[in-house]
């Protein structure tokens, strides 16, 4: 059975906690944002270099494999992403389609090991990105190509959520506000 794609929109966390995994974007400190993520990205190693990490809960669900894959190149996009937002003023982001990237990048087939340390560099890469945003750099705009718009701000909050809801869909106990 195939997963069913996510339509949801999720910008909603911009403005309550989660209700899932408990993730309140509220508590989120611009200059603790690159900390954070190294954080999540130390529990997506752990996730990763688990046992039976390729084996999906049911035919619907993804395995913690092809989450672990989905959070690194979420993190490369949002590495993308943040650098337009950086270098130009009001981007548009290009739309992704996350779950045919799954399919074609047969994220369930990859390597552990390897993802688990991807998504460590990645990571680092980002975190760094955050770490050197200017105090007037938060305040930068872009928008997705549905029509939802960020500023550097919103969008990193909105970011470290998806890395920590998704910690949370994998059943992994890590503290899910920064």
């Amino acid at each position: 059975m195939p997963i069913e794609p996510d339509i949801k929109d999720w910008t909603w966390v911009l403005e309550r906690p989660c209700e899932e995994c408990g993730f309140d974007t509220s508590t989120v400190v611009r200059g603790e944002v690159g900390s954070s993520l190294r954080g999540f990205a130390l529990g997506w190693h752990e996730v990763l270099n688990g046992a039976v990490v390729a084996r999906r809960p049911s035919d619907d669900v993804w395995s913690p494999l092809e989450y672990g894959c989905h959070v690194r190149d979420v993190i490369r996009l949002y590495t993308e992403r943040l650098a337009l937002m950086l270098t130009r003023d009001a981007p548009t982001y290009e739309n992704w389609d996350q779950d045919a990237t799954a399919i074609e990048d047969r994220y369930g087939e990859q390597d552990p090991a390897t993802v688990a340390d991807e998504v460590v560099v990645a990571a680092e890469r980002l975190a760094a990105m955050f770490d050197g945003v200017a105090p007037d750099g938060w305040d930068r705009t872009g928008t997705r190509s549905d029509g939802a718009h960020f500023t550097v701000d919103t969008f990193a909050r909105y970011f470290l959520h998806d890395v920590a809801h998704h910690l949370h869909d994998v059943g992994h106990d890590q503290e899910m506000s920064t």
